[in-house]
């Protein structure tokens, strides 16, 4: 399974910068939720403007909690494009996939 790439997008998992007492995500945690096998996954996300990229809402384990993960597939690579601790509405969306 090919993980994302954070490389480019790595400020987009330091929350607590941009929103006040929010949750930082460690890519190896996005990582473990993507690669989720019970994850959720909305293809396209049903939030996306472009309607290209790609919702997974999975359990990482690390972390200890539920990752909704935003990804895009571009010219064979798997690009991270953000990824936060999983709200009550994608917590439903997961649950109601596994």
């Amino acid at each position: 399974m090919q993980l994302p790439d954070w490389s480019k997008r790595l400020d987009h998992l330091k929350r607590s910068i941009r929103y006040s007492g929010d949750t930082d995500i460690l890519p190896e945690w996005a990582n473990e939720a993507y690669a989720d096998p019970d994850a959720a996954i909305f293809d396209p996300d049903y939030a996306s403007i472009s309607g290209r990229s790609v919702r997974t809402i999975g359990y990482s384990k690390s972390a200890d909690f539920l990752i909704t993960v935003i990804t895009l597939e571009d010219n064979g690579t798997l690009w991270g494009l953000s990824a936060w601790k999983s709200n009550e509405s994608d917590t439903r969306s997961y649950e109601e996939e596994s």
